[in-house]
């Protein structure tokens, strides 16, 4: 038994991290202190001013624990380790984990290679980034390389040198060969300089290269390697004109600053590397709603900086955030060199600082206003449909198709929406066991049949078992059955209900002459739809995904290595013969009522092998 009291008593007074637990032993919360004891006692003095998520938090407290640092540096450094681990319900929490692109140059290698990292490794490369888009990273490398026609492979140089032949780069004139010592490694030295010049955004003297070799070939005569140099000059101007100067004093640094509006808090990151605005990055943070801005920049700064491997001379905040000091000392020791974290308060920073903050209520204002279009589209939906059929409480839909080509390789699919949206991993195919010919009835009973009863068991299963409850596919049972048509299709999901003794509504999705859906047939009474409505719309999305999925299902067993059917049974038969059966019949039950005489008519089915298909059926029907 956990006594708080005398715990209380115990706590020191040095710096450390506490970690509160919930009668589950689940951590709820991981704070960081310069005293323990003073805060920690904190949490349960009555006097305390408590936000309603820390009043709620400490409500739920069952024990807590401590560990004691030896600095607060050090009880910063735990805090963050420990909050990523376990995720705590209390803290606020940084939701994206993104890693960053690098460019990455191997000057360590004697024939250095221009590639793509998505870390910084304390090796003999040197790295510039991170940048935020891999595909402007990768087409950048693509630029350089057909630039400076640097190596793409593998090998390792100057020890594999001509001992194979040159690769289909140096013969589309993108790379100057160095594995057969076409150029020497010098020269080559030269190309990757010029290179990594680029990289450091000296792109004057590239242009002018450029534009002389463009007009050379050009007065030569040789129109083909103008072309090429006009391409690349272009290329080079796109991602010179990308590059805003942000500051005159060519370091790195972040720009950061935030928008919040009661639990949603957006983060805005500038990126400057070399004094140039490279990109820039939102970040959402959760649980937000009982903290303060500075705390949830705060959390932020620690979290973000805590994951990411460059960390840049100097932030600039938007607001003063709690313990900068630890902060930069931390950030310092990570960089091996001195971190400075300033809020500006005039000048050019502070018109960045207050640039990023708009862009983080901008971010802020459009996804509020994209998941109010969003929540049209799927819970909104919902909700219309529910009141066209006057049910309540709709959540999960489970809509069922059939597919197949006269008959052959019959196959159903179940596809799932909860709260409107398209719920995948609950997707589920069915290949028809019982039903032989074109009987989408038949398939769509055996279908449902599987489908509950398969639910069914596996709910008991649970039950005798004493499982806790876990809903899965086939255990969750939908609050609306969908069916691919009208009353024929939601008389057979209503027999097999019946039968199984589950109360489940059953609407039929009815189409028109041209396929499209026109409404909904539910309790023997087709309701019409109003064909603008976000109703009409997520019903359609539905119907056009059951079909989607069982034609994708249906067409993979048709792949070459795949497709199997009962006629693969049968001595004689493979794929040619097989499809000219279905090609000249209209389904199996034709091919099994047909005479030897009707199958030997068929230019790729000869005599015996006509006798062959015939006897093979009656010997399947006797054996019934």
């Amino acid at each position: 038994m956990f006594h708080f009291d005398d715990e209380l008593k115990k706590l020191p007074p040095k710096p450390g991290v506490y970690i509160m637990h919930d009668e589950n032993d689940a951590i709820i919360y991981v704070g960081k202190a310069i005293s323990l004891r003073n805060r920690v006692r904190s949490y349960f003095r009555e006097s305390t001013v408590k936000s309603p998520k820390i009043e709620k938090m400490v409500s739920k407290i069952a024990r807590f624990e401590y560990i004691v640092t030896d600095s607060e540096l050090e009880a910063l450094v735990l805090e963050n380790n420990l909050i990523k681990e376990h995720n705590p319900k209390y803290n606020t929490m940084l939701k994206d984990d993104k890693t960053y692109p690098y460019i990455k140059v191997t000057t360590g290698e004697p024939y250095p290679r221009v590639l793509f990292a998505r870390q910084m490794k304390k090796d003999k490369s040197r790295y510039f980034g991170p940048f935020t888009s891999a595909a402007a990273v990768k087409d950048t490398i693509e630029l350089l390389n057909k630039l400076y026609k640097l190596r793409t492979c593998s090998r390792t140089l100057p020890r594999d040198i001509g001992l194979e032949r040159p690769c289909l780069n140096y013969h589309i004139n993108q790379c100057s060969a160095p594995c057969q010592g076409y150029i020497a490694q010098q020269e080559y030295r030269r190309q990757v300089n010029k290179a990594i010049s680029f990289l450091d955004g000296n792109y004057d003297e590239i242009l002018k290269e450029l534009k002389e070799k463009m007009e050379q070939a050009s007065e030569e005569l040789n129109f083909e390697e103008a072309i090429r140099y006009r391409d690349l000059y272009n290329s080079v101007s796109q991602v010179a004109q990308k590059q805003k100067i942000t500051d005159s004093d060519g370091e790195d640094k972040d720009i950061l600053a935030l928008a919040k509006d009661g639990d949603e808090a957006v983060v805005q990151v500038f990126f400057v590397r070399g004094g140039k605005l490279i990109g820039r990055e939102h970040f959402y943070m959760t649980r937000v709603a009982d903290s303060t801005r500075a705390q949830v920049l705060g959390d932020f700064v620690k979290q973000f900086y805590a994951g990411t491997p460059f960390i840049p001379k100097e932030l600039m905040l938007q607001m003063e955030i709690e313990d900068i000091p630890v902060i930069e000392q931390w950030l310092s020791g990570k960089r091996g060199s001195k971190v400075r974290v300033e809020v500006p308060k005039i000048g050019k920073k502070e018109k960045l600082v207050e640039l990023a903050e708009k862009n983080a209520h901008l971010v802020l204002s459009k996804d509020r206003e994209r998941i109010k279009r969003e929540e049209g589209r799927t819970i909104g939906a919902v909700k219309e449909i529910a009141a066209l059929l006057n049910l309540e409480n709709i959540s999960r839909m489970e809509a069922f198709d059939i597919s197949n080509i006269s008959g052959f390789e019959n196959v159903g699919s179940m596809v799932v929406y909860e709260k409107g949206k398209p719920k995948r991993s609950d997707y589920r195919k069915f290949r028809i066991r019982t039903v032989a010919g074109p009987d989408d009835y038949a398939c769509m009973r055996e279908v449902l049949m599987r489908r509950f009863t398969h639910g069914m068991e596996e709910k008991k299963e649970r039950e005798e078992k004493n499982l806790e409850q876990e809903y899965g596919s086939f255990t969750k049972f939908p609050d609306l059955l969908l069916m691919d048509g009208g009353r024929g299709q939601v008389n057979i999901a209503r027999q097999v209900l019946e039968e199984l003794k589950l109360n489940i509504p059953v609407c039929g999705m009815v189409k028109d002459d041209n396929h499209r859906t026109r409404g909904l047939y539910y309790e023997n009474v087709e309701i019409p739809i109003d064909r603008n409505s976000e109703g009409f719309k997520l019903i359609t999305r539905i119907q056009d995904e059951a079909h989607r999925f069982a034609i994708e299902y249906h067409r993979s067993l048709r792949s070459k290595d795949q497709v199997r059917s009962v006629l693969d049974d049968i001595p004689g038969i493979g794929p040619t013969r097989r499809k000219a059966l279905m090609r000249h019949f209209n389904n199996l039950e034709e091919i099994k009522n047909a005479t030897a005489q009707d199958l030997a008519q068929l230019p790729e089915i000869p005599p015996h092998i006509a006798e062959e298909i015939y006897r093979f059926f009656r010997k399947e029907d006797s054996a019934k």
